[in-house]
């Protein structure tokens, strides 16, 4: 069952990458005493992820910030290594949180992961974004297909603020 509004966000652990390198992050220190815009998608470097979805973050970045969000963070079942070349590639780095979850325990976890073999991606995120205050959801918006972003996209997540 997936996650809905009112939920409190499971325990996970996720990774991200610092000047030091790889770090550990529990959803406790993600999420804890914070208001946070989260994204997934399903797989960084995908068309629709790289020029549809994440772009919006970051031209809206200070108008979401703007609203007392302290961080916007994206997670995508992709390894450590794919996740920060990714954040790289975009000139994100400073301005998106890129969250890996390899192996999709956190994904899975909030119940919203989608079998996209067919594609030959295997087990992924469902495309979503979400506002979570102190570790409890408050917006959900889950789009019905991988390759749409509409409802989960920065405009829209930016109007529930």
């Amino acid at each position: 069952m997936a996650i809905g509004v009112g939920d409190k966000i499971p325990n996970a652990t996720l990774k991200t990458r610092t000047s030091d390198g790889p770090v550990d992050l529990s959803t406790e220190e993600i999420f804890g005493g914070k208001k946070v815009v989260l994204f997934a998608v399903p797989g960084a470097f995908t068309p629709t992820c790289t020029m549809n979805h994440l772009p919006g973050f970051l031209t809206y970045n200070e108008e979401i910030r703007g609203k007392g969000v302290d961080t916007i963070a994206v997670v995508a079942v992709n390894d450590i290594h794919v996740m920060s070349a990714w954040e790289k590639s975009t000139e994100a780095s400073g301005k998106i949180t890129f969250l890996s979850d390899g192996n999709g325990e956190f994904t899975k976890a909030v119940g919203l992961d989608i079998d996209l073999s067919v594609a030959g991606l295997g087990t992924r995120s469902k495309r979503y974004s979400m506002i979570v205050e102190d570790g409890v959801v408050t917006a959900l918006n889950i789009e019905d297909s991988p390759g749409r972003a509409d409802t989960s996209s920065a405009e829209a997540l930016l109007e529930q603020l």
